[in-house]
């Protein structure tokens, strides 16, 4: 049987995928996006809680982590938040910013990912599930234009230019697999070591003993670690610990590293617990604590680090061990959860190995790679799916 012939193929239809199919499509080309999984946009459904953190008002490239930082500057300067914020308007699709420029939708995810099916078949380019890609094999000149043919389940395809937007290894259930990688490997593109990121940590069990009771519980704290610093909440898991700003320095964490963690950012609690030891002397360590701290786990602190004391009680070189305590936590990490819940996958296909203008692999003529696959990850908040967006687009646009 004859192979199937068409412009462009993209494998994965994901964000980044579907991005790149639109504006390939507007220009056009005769486009054919691939899935092995069932459903267009497993991520795009699961993201947000389930609205969907589109894209955040303050993008800027140092907002992503890459062993070359520059990389990401020319596709997020050429299709902007701006933009993807327009053709969110275009359809009408409410939304709002939950903090710190974060947007979300204000239906279910479904909505944006609606909204992007109907730009992809507007723009004329095919959507084709349940498509397993067996092989990938460059073809010689004399099938010029078409440089590629991919043999399928579905079939034998060539086509002149090939799109991996499959995407990186975290959230498997979703349907995440190193293909990408192994394509990037076929054709020699460099694979710089992939971790999971924006992940929570696991605790070892001396410190889960007392911290899994509070599994649920949220307060704000600032962690710390490898000069990287951010504030949000910690949300204490039965396997240790979550929340934003966990995930946001989990990225910057690798195995051995010292995670300090502040329980009262903002207040200087020895000088606080001083003037109290003045003000109120009869008043108990737990009862301040609980004016700062949520009450379960002011107690929590009071029962494994310190005991119960008044304010009368405490010396200043007690009252310096509870504040150096609470303001330098270094939780004992045993790991994190890994791939299974990690939002993205740190490291990949090596930036110097793709152009930064069309995101075109420099040592395979027609075949590039857009969104996570490649080595750039952003921070929590609508980073990474703007990522998707600006890859997918600037290919798009010479694909």
């Amino acid at each position: 049987m004859a192979a199937q012939q068409r412009d462009v193929i993209i494998i994965g239809a994901g964000a980044a995928g579907l991005m790149c199919a639109i504006n390939a499509g507007q220009r056009q080309r005769d486009v054919l996006v691939l899935d092995h999984a069932r459903k267009a946009g497993n991520k795009i459904m699961v993201s947000g809680g389930g609205r969907c953190n589109f894209t955040n008002y303050y993008i800027e490239p140092n907002r992503y982590l890459s062993k070359n930082p520059h990389f990401c500057k020319s596709a997020l300067s050429r299709y902007t938040q701006w933009d993807f914020i327009a053709l969110v308007d275009k359809h009408g699709l409410p939304y709002h910013e939950k903090e710190e420029g974060q947007l979300f939708s204000d239906l279910k995810s479904k909505a944006i990912l609606d909204m992007l099916l109907q730009e992809v078949a507007d723009a004329g380019a095919q959507v084709q599930l349940k498509t397993e890609i067996e092989s990938i094999t460059p073809l010689d000149k004399r099938a010029a234009p078409y440089r590629y043919q991919l043999t399928t389940n579905q079939g034998t395809y060539h086509c002149q230019s090939l799109v991996i937007a499959t995407g990186g290894l975290s959230m498997p259930t979703m349907g995440a697999s190193g293909f990408g990688y192994q394509v990037a490997e076929q054709f020699g593109l460099r694979i710089l070591p992939r971790t999971a990121a924006l992940v929570p940590f696991t605790l070892q069990p001396e410190e889960k003993n007392w911290t899994e009771p509070l599994s649920g519980l949220s307060t704000p704290a600032t962690l710390s670690c490898n000069t990287m610093s951010f504030t949000g909440s910690l949300l204490f898991t039965h396997r240790g610990i979550s929340g934003p700003a966990v995930l946001q320095i989990s990225s910057y964490w690798q195995s051995g590293d010292t995670l300090e963690v502040d329980l009262l950012p903002g207040l200087e609690l020895d000088e606080h617990l001083k003037q109290l030891r003045q003000d109120r002397p009869k008043v108990e360590l737990k009862t301040v604590l609980s004016e700062h701290l949520p009450s379960r786990l002011a107690k929590a602190l009071c029962e494994h680090f310190f005991t119960n004391k008044t304010m009368s009680e405490l010396s200043n070189a007690q009252i310096e061990e509870i504040a150096q305590q609470l303001h330098h936590w270094q939780p004992k990490i045993s790991g994190t959860e890994g791939y299974r819940t990690a939002e993205v996958t740190l490291g990949g296909v090596d930036t110097d190995e793709l152009s930064s203008k069309t995101m075109e692999a420099k040592k395979a003529p027609g075949l590039y790679f857009v969104g996570e696959v490649m080595d750039v990850s952003g921070h929590l908040g609508g980073f990474n799916f703007q990522w998707a967006w600006s890859s997918g687009w600037v290919a798009g646009e010479v694909v």
